[in-house]
């Protein structure tokens, strides 16, 4: 069982999880925005923290948040296979210590330097960029897995835990296309999706989870 935790707190834009839970196995959905506390995890063997249009650095507005925070050092500590997605890498490496800072809206396909690790199999170095936050320093014991033109910490690994964390949305291809134009401004350049393999992440990441 994979628990996809739900963040995003402008509901026209939930399309995210759901384009990604089409890619898991057995999987649900809990809302920590609706909740705001920690969910139950007695059934899970593998947790996403999905993304948002929120800051990790807004907790003074979205209280859930910190409390997500503590939630993930806990999973960390007790070794539950986890993957941050967006804002969901930036929680994860800003929870164990690292920095978050808004350096700027990034709409476009961009070329990755991508390391040789077992999340990225299969995946194409061209990946989506949707983000204005960046990780500027990555939590403790978290390692770069990938580094981008415009953001240096474009994915993160722990060297101990199995938990990654990728800036890109693993879930987006030419199907998101056009609500993400409408809703973000997306900007064509000389890539394309047919060059996108990203949602192999997903892929990967169940496989290496054991869910």
């Amino acid at each position: 069982m994979i628990l996809v935790l739900e963040n995003e707190v402008d509901p026209e834009v939930r399309y995210f999880v759901d384009e990604l839970t089409e890619y898991l196995p057995d999987h649900r959905v809990y809302d920590y925005v609706a909740a705001g506390t920690r969910p139950d995890i007695d059934d899970v063997d593998a947790v996403i923290v999905a993304g948002s249009t929120a800051g990790v650095y807004e907790a003074a507005d979205h209280a859930w948040i910190d409390d997500e925070a503590a939630f993930v050092r806990d999973l960390v500590s007790m070794g539950m296979p986890t993957l941050g997605v967006c804002f969901g890498h930036q929680l994860v490496n800003e929870a164990l210590g690292g920095r978050v800072e808004h350096r700027g809206f990034t709409n476009e396909l961009v070329e990755v330097e991508l390391a040789d690790d077992p999340l990225f199999e299969g995946v194409s170095s061209v990946l989506p960029a949707v983000h204005g936050d960046h990780v500027v320093s990555t939590g403790d014991g978290m390692e770069l897995i990938a580094s981008a033109p415009h953001n240096r910490a474009f994915a993160t690994r722990h060297r101990d835990a199995p938990v990654w964390t990728v800036q890109f949305h693993p879930e987006f291809t030419e199907v998101l296309c056009e609500p993400i134009r409408a809703d973000f401004g997306w900007q064509e350049n000389e890539y394309d999706f047919a060059d996108v393999t990203g949602q192999r992440v997903l892929s990967n990441f169940t496989r290496l989870a054991d869910a």
